[in-house]
């Protein structure tokens, strides 16, 4: 059985190995077979379940989210991430804008067919959005119940501890950042 840690400096415990399907569901994999996948990685003790909105524009999503449909849901960990389109490329279908943040989790709540995402996840560091309203936008939804960690994707040193900052002056913990790696 796959072994639990906390993540960050957090209470939320955490699979030893996070499934993440990003090159694999909705795309390189039949869903079927993804599904099996997912439930074999249950069978082994795999909580964690990293996913984004973007994969296989929105497929990865609702694969893992029918994948997923059964289980009881306080027993999972489920990762997701904003940033990049999923829409037809029109001014506000990218970036961390307040717009784009809400619109974005409430389209991958549907498609994992649950109430809450334990993670969410600026997938990139937004350029173009005033910081602050990135993280007002992450405030709020964990205000709401609707994510209950913030997490971010790829950022710099500097670009952590400007987040950090503000996740602390907004009264949430920015509890991880998410390189690029693979065990493979």
């Amino acid at each position: 059985m796959v072994a639990h840690r906390y993540l960050g400096n957090s209470g939320l415990k955490i699979s030893e190995i996070t499934y993440g399907n990003w090159i694999t569901h909705g795309s390189q994999v039949e869903n079927e077979t993804a599904i099996k996948t997912v439930h074999r990685a249950l069978d082994l003790g795999i909580t964690t379940f990293d996913t984004a909105d973007t994969y296989a524009n929105t497929g990865a999503e609702k694969v893992l989210g029918k994948a997923l449909k059964d289980q009881r849901r306080e027993s999972l960990e489920i990762f997701t991430k904003v940033y990049f389109p999923t829409g037809p490329m029109g001014p506000n279908d990218c970036g961390l804008s307040r717009k784009h943040i809400m619109e974005s989790l409430h389209a991958s709540l549907k498609r994992l067919g649950t109430d809450y995402v334990d993670l969410y996840q600026a997938h990139r560091f937004d350029y173009e959005t005033p910081l602050e309203e990135t993280f007002q936008a992450f405030a709020d939804l964990v205000h709401q119940g609707k994510v209950l960690y913030i997490g971010v994707s790829e950022w710099t040193a500097e670009q952590l501890r400007e987040g950090h900052a503000l996740a602390k002056d907004l009264g949430i913990q920015l509890i991880s950042n998410q390189p690029q790696y693979s065990m493979l």
